[in-house]
């Protein structure tokens, strides 16, 4: 098979495939043991993503396990201001948090683009070895967090809460969040080319928190993430992941990307009548249903999903958000085994 001809390739460029392709956000994490024994063999969670070969073990066990379409390579979206000097740090049941969090433009104004090739090399040698070790069995998928995503938690200095500070400091001092965002884009773009450059086939942005925003989304957010991908090497599918704006889905349709990664809420017919045909769609499956419903269920659950977008091309499903932790492995093959049971999509 040529890198051209997987399923996943095919149906970004919302070209008719055999079956739906599957993958899942967060596929390699805390939901399966053999994650679990890694990471207590990693020492902790920054030096499991820092030491490549660790990273690329993470990336293979999930497609050891599970009939995926694709590999995600292991890593965080918060690489890039960890480089940038924040000093990050992340605790088991605790998440991120940033020794140097900004609070003033002067702070903002002593950040510098990190160089990928440098500050970031732990990720694009994983990259490689991932790449080289998948020996084109499926596609590997790099990604990073958009810049608003970014700029959240590197204003608030933590996860968790409502983000308010990072609201207030985009009201108040708009300037000071715009000079940050274009730095955050251009240091993303360059990530992203050299995780490109390295093997990465496809490469993902995850707008995590553009919900927040509401009607100024596009200002803070989709802005800064169509000034990303103007400039990645295209050669590469795009896809953009955004949670909570539903609202927004033509402008993200129009922001250059290839793909649209849609949470649980929105519904697959509603959401292909709004962005048309040349857009491929992923999701949704909610992700709490893996851990309420019984086979039957999900079963029912998942056809659910596959109709909603109908048998046209451009669907890659996934879960409408992260894997959550407590997920029985055994009912994420049975997810897999039923999306499998589809027909093939039309021309």
């Amino acid at each position: 098979m040529t890198a051209t001809d997987h399923l996943l390739l095919r149906a970004l460029r919302c070209r008719p495939t055999e079956r739906t392709p599957a993958w899942i956000m967060r596929q390699a994490g805390r939901y399966l043991p053999e994650y679990r024994a890694l990471r207590r063999r990693a020492g902790d969670f920054l030096n499991l993503c820092k030491t490549p070969e660790l990273a690329v073990e993470a990336t293979l066990q999930p497609l050891r396990r599970f009939p995926l379409d694709a590999a995600i390579i292991f890593s965080d979206i918060l690489t890039i201001p960890d480089a940038m000097g924040l000093g990050l740090r992340i605790e088991e049941g605790e998440g991120p948090r940033f020794a140097k969090p900004l609070r003033r433009d002067a702070d903002i104004r002593a950040l510098r683009a990190p160089d990928p090739e440098r500050d970031l090399r732990y990720v694009l040698d994983a990259v490689q070895l991932a790449r080289r070790e998948l020996n084109g069995g499926a596609p590997l998928i790099g990604f990073a967090g958009s810049p608003w995503t970014l700029a959240v938690y590197m204003v608030e200095g933590a996860g968790g809460g409502e983000f308010a500070r990072s609201l207030q400091f985009a009201r108040e001092q708009p300037q000071s969040m715009r000079r940050l965002l274009r730095l955050l884009a251009a240091s993303v773009r360059e990530y992203l080319n050299a995780q490109i450059a390295h093997g990465a086939e496809v490469v993902m942005v995850f707008d995590t928190w553009g919900g927040l925003l509401g009607g100024d989304y596009e200002e803070f957010s989709l802005d800064h993430i169509a000034a990303v991908i103007a400039k990645l090497d295209r050669t590469v599918p795009v896809i953009v992941f955004a949670k909570g704006v539903a609202a927004h889905l033509e402008s993200i349709a129009a922001c250059g990307c290839d793909a649209i990664g849609v949470d649980a809420t929105v519904d697959l017919a509603e959401a292909r009548r709004r962005v048309g045909r040349g857009i491929a769609l992923q999701g949704n499956l909610a992700p709490e249903i893996l851990l309420r419903a019984n086979a039957v269920e999900l079963e029912s659950a998942v056809q659910a999903v596959l109709a909603s977008h109908g048998d046209r091309p451009g669907h890659i499903f996934n879960l409408g958000h992260g894997i959550l932790p407590a997920t029985d492995p055994e009912m994420v093959q049975k997810m897999l085994d039923a999306v499998r049971r589809t027909m093939p999509t039309a021309a």
